[in-house]
């Protein structure tokens, strides 16, 4: 037992030495960093991220490591550039086949990861990047989708539309539109924002509900409207970074930009409407704050401050939008983070997961959403945190 520790020690040291985790977490250091430097000390491999025991091709990993792309962008340190690229090569065969991923489920969260490759094939030129990018292209091209256009969020979840899609896969379609000249991919982008504002938001509070059942069967889904019946915080989070992000790619005289920044500037306002006075956070189930069990969630907060301060950046947004941002990010400085004697930096009150449907079947309601698992330092919260303290520091 004792051998075994000694060499578990030394994996570990060598592998902090392999992505040049060298910096101590100094109080010194900006948020983005601190936090960064954090994920690696608690995940010497990427894709250890997210509670993993193995390597899978996932979502949060992209998150995570699409946040230390725009850190390694900001501070031109290769530090973060290599512990993503080390989770790529990882994940990605010398043939560009993705271990793990199943093309058949067509699973529009597996869609996320794919945007890290761009950047890899952009540094490298290595075609195994590009064969993996037009894979997933592939799959959107296919996905299965609503009579309007609009993607199902995976193949047994028939006739749904979600608002977490909007993220796994809008920005991925615009940046492949973008860098390989693919112009109904555009097209495609922005009708998937559309959709999803068409048949998910609530003229009476502009809030977005969580999912959408075009063929209303669902028991979560409402006769009427096919809408599902709560507003979840992270739900929106996603749908706000994916409108904000969607806009980097488009060409400027494209028509999309007024109709997605239409789309932003209706939900920012929302979004400020049900902004918890006092800390200046997002509850869980944006519209029932105060109700019993319902609590201020992490992820929600840092998705909506990071949409906010980039769409004030950009030129998108009001600039009174950008004290919105900084009262939410100093309220979670003040109320989710934690940090060790040594430095490491944690976010907590994340909540795990939610969806819809599926077996155990998720009914949307109130008591499910605020009876999901909480959890410290998800990746679903860490990753928008890193971007909105890149964001109001810019």
């Amino acid at each position: 037992m004792k051998k075994f520790s000694v060499l578990l020690f030394i994996f570990l040291f060598c592998t902090s030495l392999t992505y040049g985790q060298s910096k101590p977490i100094s109080e010194n250091l900006k948020w983005s960093e601190r936090m960064a430097l954090s994920v690696m000390a608690r995940n010497p491999e990427a894709w250890q991220i997210d509670f993993m025991d193995r390597p899978v091709w996932s979502y949060p990993q992209g998150l995570m490591l699409h946040a230390f792309e725009e850190l390694w962008r900001a501070t031109e340190d290769d530090t973060y550039y290599n512990y993503i690229k080390a989770y790529a090569d990882q994940l990605i065969e010398p043939s560009g086949e993705i271990k793990t991923y199943k093309y058949e489920t067509y699973n529009i969260d597996m869609i996320n990861s794919g945007k890290l490759l761009f950047n890899l094939y952009d540094q490298t030129h290595d075609d195994r990047y590009k064969v993996a990018i037009e894979t997933l292209r592939k799959q959107l091209r296919y996905q299965p989708r609503a009579i309007e256009g609009g993607f199902w969020h995976k193949a047994r979840y028939t006739n749904q539309m979600w608002l977490d899609g909007a993220y796994m896969g809008t920005p991925f379609l615009m940046q492949y539109a973008q860098e390989f000249n693919d112009p109904a991919a555009f097209e495609e982008g922005v009708l998937q924002l559309v959709l999803m504002e068409k048949h998910l938001r609530d003229p009476q509070t502009g809030l977005l509900y969580h999912g959408w059942d075009e063929s209303k069967f669902q028991a979560w889904a409402d006769s009427a409207s096919g809408r599902s019946p709560n507003v979840w915080g992270r739900a929106m989070g996603w749908y706000a970074m994916a409108v904000v992000d969607a806009l980097d790619f488009l060409p400027a005289e494209h028509y999309g930009r007024v109709v997605l920044k239409g789309i932003l500037q209706r939900l920012a306002v929302a979004v400020r409407d049900y902004q918890e006075e006092e800390s200046g956070l997002w509850y869980q189930v944006i519209d029932r704050g105060g109700e019993a069990d319902n609590y201020l969630e992490a992820s929600a907060s840092s998705m909506f401050v990071y949409a906010l301060a980039k769409g004030v950046n950009k030129g998108y947004l009001e600039n009174s939008f950008r004290e919105t941002a900084e009262k939410g990010f100093q309220g979670i400085i003040d109320r989710l983070i934690q940090v060790k004697p040594n430095g490491e930096v944690s976010l907590t009150q994340v909540c795990a997961v939610a969806g819809l449907g599926g077996s155990p079947y998720r009914d949307g309601t109130y008591e499910y959403y605020v009876n999901e698992k909480i959890r410290v330092n998800d990746p679903k919260g860490v990753g928008p945190f890193i971007m909105a303290a890149l964001e109001l520091g810019k």
